[in-house]
């Protein structure tokens, strides 16, 4: 059960992590806006822009946890789990239309620039690294940004904020500095290229969870040799392997066996196989055993059981 239990220490920390980032976030968001509006800067209404589709994935994402956590049902045997794949796509795609308006935008601008009260936006911008800073220490330090597809959308975004604030500070004092007006739409636009960039990625992810595609971190062959070098296993088939939601995985396969084994001894075979899976990275185990003589359950092995399929329940 450690391994249940560092699950749930991650998901608390994550958790924690993203409702502080949720608050520091929305508050500075609100600020870069007017800021933006008062100083008349695309490059900081685009990276207010990029905060507002932050604060909302990290509002969803705080979403998806606490809904996450609601307990599986009959009518949901998986729980609430996968609406943190839900909220990742609607992130991604927010993202990707974020950048077309902006993009739209700085074309207008690069035609005719209009005036920017620079200093006034190198003021924002500044706090406004800061802040992203800030935040994408707290989601480094205290959430698990390699394995959670959640957090990880999260962290991108604040990434990409960070970089636009960089952006808009380097375009407030070229204006200030050189005069240079169309330096506000480019930046805006190499933070409408991040963004778009983020967007793909993370929706392209998140469709790859939702369409049952295998896990990036698993190895076929590897599990299919993991299995098949287990005694008493002579070949894998049917098998497939999928996310439930990040860094929670799940397989189902028939395992043909040698002879007629007892229930005993079944349920030894299928503790070791339920044992070296877990080592890759799978934890929810379902395995029909079949005789090599009669495929397809004419002759299950371990009859009488109702449960040759085995399943973890350490959730």
């Amino acid at each position: 059960m450690g391994h249940d239990h560092g699950h749930d220490h991650t998901h608390g920390a994550n958790k924690q992590a993203l409702k502080i980032s949720f608050f520091i976030i929305t508050g500075y968001m609100i600020i870069e806006a007017i800021g933006g509006f008062l100083t008349n800067s695309l490059a900081l209404l685009s990276d207010a822009g990029h905060m507002l589709s932050d604060s909302i994935s990290l509002g969803v994402g705080l979403l998806a946890f606490t809904l996450g956590e609601r307990v599986a049902n009959y009518s949901k045997t998986y729980g609430y789990k996968r609406f943190e794949i839900l909220a990742a796509v609607f992130n991604g795609v927010t993202l990707v239309l974020i950048a077309i308006y902006i993009f739209y935008e700085a074309y207008h601008r690069f035609m005719d620039p209009p005036e920017v009260a620079s200093t006034g936006m190198l003021i924002v911008a500044t706090i406004g690294l800061l802040v992203n800073i800030l935040v994408a220490w707290l989601l480094l330090r205290n959430g698990d940004t390699e394995e959670n597809l959640n957090l990880r959308a999260a962290f991108l975004h604040v990434l990409g904020d960070l970089l636009g604030s960089v952006g808009a500070i380097i375009a407030a004092l070229l204006i200030i500095f050189l005069n240079w007006g169309w330096a506000d739409p480019l930046a805006s636009v190499i933070v409408a290229v991040l963004v778009l960039i983020s967007g793909w990625r993370v929706s392209k992810d998140a469709i790859h969870v939702l369409m049952e595609g295998t896990p990036k971190n698993i190895e076929l062959d590897d599990i299919i040799h993991t299995m098949e070098k287990v005694p008493g296993v002579i070949s894998i088939h049917d098998l497939h392997v999928w996310s439930i939601t990040s860094g929670q995985n799940a397989l189902s396969c028939h395992a043909v066996v040698d002879g007629v084994l007892s229930i005993h001894e079944c349920q030894d075979l299928l503790r070791k196989i339920e044992h070296d899976l877990e080592h890759k990275g799978i934890e929810h185990v379902t395995i029909q055993m079949e005789n090599k003589d009669h495929p397809h359950g004419d002759s299950l092995m371990c009859q009488n059981e109702a449960d040759s399929t085995s399943h973890k329940h350490n959730h």
